[in-house]
């Protein structure tokens, strides 16, 4: 069964992974940390700290699940800032870096195309790398 995760940034600066709320499950997770590496990380200790919790009280726990984790776009951003320039986000997605500020900061929130755009020319970008051999 797939869990939508959501990696959110807080005003403070920490990082967020908050299990969305599914029809089949009866509990919720949260993971927090400094970055996103450290959220993903106390997700994963809450995760088996229920399904302890459910072992120790005889409660059948779910299996198979499997956790997809989502960014929001100012997020994502934020994280990959030390990585991914916004000149270079601009060069990969068409979106005007002046526009990627806005979003990383909070300031505006893109609207579902603009987020489909992002998400697909990044996927483009990510199989175009996966590709590469050196020689």
């Amino acid at each position: 069964m797939k869990v939508n995760v959501i990696i959110e940034k807080g005003k403070d600066g920490t990082y967020d992974a908050c299990m969305e709320v599914h029809k089949d499950l009866t509990f919720g997770l949260l993971g927090q940390g400094k970055t996103v590496k450290e959220a993903i990380e106390d997700f994963y200790i809450t995760f088996e700290d229920m399904k302890n919790l459910y072992q120790d009280t005889g409660q059948k726990f779910p299996e198979n699940l499997e956790f997809v984790f989502r960014y929001d776009v100012a997020s994502f951003l934020a994280y990959y800032s030390n990585v991914l320039s916004l000149a270079g986000l601009e060069r990969i997605t068409g979106v005007n870096q002046h526009q990627l500020s806005h979003y990383a900061t909070g300031h505006r929130k893109p609207g579902p195309k603009t987020i489909a755009k992002i998400e697909s020319s990044l996927h483009r970008f990510g199989q175009e790398i996966s590709q590469v051999s050196f020689v």
